[in-house]
């Protein structure tokens, strides 16, 4: 048993969150259609790298406002937690760049999740928590789904492939924290509410990153001069069919709505382990 009390005791009482200070694709150009020549791949994953610098600001300054108070091992947790989202928002930023030097206008993306971000600032501690929460078991499934099933960076440039499986590894790591975070902080609501709000504000980043991720996506591919059906069809295709990241995602997506529900229910630490696995010649 961990010597310090957790609010919820589903986070392993031995993780240790490590930020791996590491950089991508320095001094190298990105191709435009980087993930194995296929403009859909790339425009999803480049929508979903434009939202990580505001977006991940966001959710360290959401969690640290809760950290004074916050007992042991969260303090630490989240102390980890911030180092990591700064150095993956340092990393995206570069990646975001080698973007802009491939052609792509990422700045209607950016202004997009500024303004999402900006109508959340407005709303009490509270409820940015909240939504830093919903939004971390999001990126966390979706990191577990890449990780795990190996097509979904099947031919994709090696130094960006490295850089989404990095990121991906940290996201399983820090799952935990700002949903502990948030238990902490409304240890005192009875169970009823918490799960009310937790309900809405899940159905709401749902909406909300399904919605822009698919509109930035197919800003992009307009960029690129694909527009109308090809467009659509070959992003919907890629997000739901094959490899079909979304649909892959549900289960684990719905499994935030049931009691008892914590990030670390399912013990994932294995792909971590193979992420930090050294290389064997």
């Amino acid at each position: 048993m961990n010597a310090h009390t957790r609010i919820d005791g589903s986070t392993p009482s031995d993780l240790i969150i490590t930020p791996r200070d590491r950089r991508f694709g320095r001094g190298e150009a990105t191709p435009r259609w980087w993930h194995g020549g296929n403009p859909a791949a790339s425009a999803l994953y480049n929508a979903l790298s434009a939202t990580f610098p505001l977006g991940e600001a966001f959710f360290v300054d959401s969690v640290r406002k809760f950290r004074d108070g916050a007992p042991e091992p969260l303090a630490s947790e989240i102390r980890a937690f911030t180092t990591q989202e700064v150095i993956h928002s340092r990393e995206h930023l570069a990646f975001n760049r080698r973007a802009a030097d491939a052609g792509y206008d990422l700045k209607p993306l950016e202004d997009r999740v500024a303004a999402r971000l900006d109508l959340t600032k407005s709303r009490p501690p509270i409820v940015n928590l909240a939504a830093t929460m919903a939004l971390e078991h999001f990126t966390a499934i979706l990191a577990h789904e890449l990780l795990a099933d190996p097509r979904h960076l099947a031919g994709a440039d090696a130094e960006t492939a490295a850089l989404w499986h990095w990121h991906a590894t940290e996201e399983i790591e820090h799952k935990g924290v700002a949903y502990d975070t948030w238990l902490h902080a409304t240890k005192a609501w009875p169970r009823g509410k918490r799960w009310k709000v937790k309900f809405k504000v899940m159905l709401l980043v749902t909406h909300n990153f399904v919605v822009d991720r698919t509109a930035g996506s197919l800003e992009l591919l307009r960029q690129d001069g694909i527009t109308g059906f090809k467009a659509w069809s070959s992003l919907l295709w890629y997000m739901w069919i094959r490899p079909g990241m979304m649909r892959k995602i549900f289960l684990a997506w719905v499994h935030f709505f049931l009691p008892g529900f914590h990030p670390w229910n399912e013990d994932d630490r294995a792909l971590i382990a193979q992420y930090d696995a050294p290389v064997v010649a």
